[in-house]
């Protein structure tokens, strides 16, 4: 029979739990899979460890832990623990579908090496709530993603690997709360399978996603540029992430407008959005001054020649100032080299 380990990562997630593990057990039932359960809480002092005791399930586990907290660590430590020839992870607040498991084993056994649970394929929908800022958040980081998986979905947190896979991870380091993509780079995952789902949103409980968290996101993009990227001279890193902030300066800029912002404000959103993208991605203090700059030169820029040409599409103004921007940054990635390498420390 096929085993499969499910790690599911909780914080304060007691409310969740019964209907989560109710239905993980009709499951189990239903699909003739020899499953077991991981709870790995980041201790929560929320009941959860009186709700597990009580609890008549052999194959559920409650692992209680109290250092290294944090979401993409516990479910690390989870599937290091886990035992199953298939480990699938899944969040705890009811958004992700148990029932979808078999569909994502199926595709692992047919060949691939990662299976997604994903909202953006066909077939994939979302609650009827969702709203456009969660919907353009999504989006975003999603894009930010590109560099590193073409999938439409990386930052699903509803997947499945095999064990085998994940034994050949090098050198994990995830921050944040969006593991599957540390796994997929680090596993050298090449093919992988979206399976189709409908995500709801939360039942119980508050959301954990936070500014912080979404920073911590850029952190972790940053470290996987690193990672993947790193021996790469600097110039081609500069192109690369300029070329990934051109695309998300106007995704934004393109969602602002849709929204109703005036050309000003929608420009400037972009503007910041991928700046602030581009300077997690490159990790360099010393940047901040020319961001800035740069930044202000775009703006300025794309309202010049949208104040020469009125007709002009403001996505191609917004070009011009992306070009104009990124003279200045590239002006001053050039002298921080020029020092680096010629100019002697006081």
């Amino acid at each position: 029979m096929t085993s499969v380990s499910i790690v599911v990562p909780t914080y304060r997630e007691a409310a969740s739990l019964p209907h989560l593990i109710d239905r993980i057990a009709k499951l189990r039932d239903d699909a003739g899979l020899h499953v077991d359960l991981l709870v790995m809480d980041d201790d929560s002092r929320d009941g959860t460890v009186e709700l597990m005791a009580a609890r008549a399930e052999p194959w559920a586990q409650l692992v209680v832990r109290t250092r290294d907290r944090g979401l993409s660590p516990a479910v690390v430590d989870g599937l290091r623990r886990a035992r199953g020839d298939f480990l699938v992870v899944m969040d705890a607040d009811l958004s992700h579908p148990p029932e979808r498991i078999p569909a994502l084993i199926d595709a692992l056994e047919s060949g691939f090496d990662f299976a997604l649970g994903s909202r953006y394929v066909e077939g994939g929908t979302t609650a009827d709530d969702w709203g456009f800022l969660r919907w353009l958040n999504s989006r975003i980081a999603t894009a930010l993603a590109r560099p590193f998986t073409s999938v439409r979905d990386p930052m699903s947190g509803f997947f499945a690997l095999r064990r085998a896979t994940f034994a050949r991870a090098a050198a994990l380091d995830p921050v944040g709360y969006k593991i599957a993509l540390e796994l997929i780079v680090k596993c050298g995952c090449q093919r992988v399978g979206e399976i189709p789902i409908h995500f709801e949103n939360r039942r119980y409980g508050e959301s954990k996603l936070t500014l912080r968290e979404q920073l911590r996101y850029l952190q972790h993009l940053r470290r996987l540029g690193l990672y993947r990227f790193g021996a790469r001279p600097p110039l081609a890193r500069f192109l690369s992430i300029g070329a990934l902030g051109t695309v998300v300066n106007l995704a934004v800029l393109t969602a602002l407008l849709a929204l109703g912002l005036g050309p000003p404000l929608a420009l400037a959103g972009g503007i910041v959005v991928s700046m602030l993208g581009n300077l997690a991605l490159t990790g360099q203090s010393s940047a901040y001054g020319a961001a800035g700059l740069g930044g202000v030169v775009n703006l300025a820029t794309s309202l010049a020649a949208l104040h020469v040409a009125p007709r002009l599409p403001i996505q191609a103004a917004a070009l011009f100032g992306i070009a104009a921007g990124a003279l200045i940054n590239l002006a001053a990635h050039r002298f921080q080299t020029f020092r680096a390498r010629h100019v002697r420390p006081r």
